[in-house]
């Protein structure tokens, strides 16, 4: 057995959570950004909340405090991808089909994390795993 899957044993699950965690963290920030104008969003001020800006916000915020919380991950975890491919062919695409040079390199990043999350769930340490007692979706 090599080492990899050694520590891929050990600690796979404890990994995992961090990375479910950390993406919901970033995501949230986003979503701030737009919802409340937190960290210099939208020049400091929030986007209309019946707007298409407004609704990514909602989005990006509450869906990512699910995954934090491990709430409904698959289900999250697909909502939030539709949204960033819709960001990324309705924002960046049109500027550039380059994702660098387009700026859609995040969107496509947070598109693949959540890809991960809608194969492998909330995981461990999951609201949905004490509450339900099982995965939804």
């Amino acid at each position: 057995m090599g080492y990899c899957t050694q520590l891929n044993e050990k600690y796979g699950s404890n990994i995992y959570v961090l990375f479910r965690v950390l993406v919901g963290l970033l995501f949230m920030q986003h979503g701030g950004q737009k919802l409340f104008g937190w960290f210099g969003g939208l020049g400091g001020s929030a986007a209309p909340l019946f707007s298409l800006m407004g609704l990514a916000g909602v989005i990006e915020f509450f869906g990512g405090l699910a995954l934090v919380l491990g709430l409904f991950t698959r289900l999250v975890a697909t909502i939030t991808a539709v949204e960033m491919l819709v960001a990324f062919f309705k924002v960046h695409f049109p500027q550039s089909w380059i994702p660098l040079l387009n700026q859609g390199e995040l969107a496509l990043l947070f598109f693949a994390a959540f890809l991960v999350l809608i194969i492998y769930g909330s995981g461990k340490w999951s609201l949905e795993q004490a509450l339900l007692k099982k995965e939804t979706f």
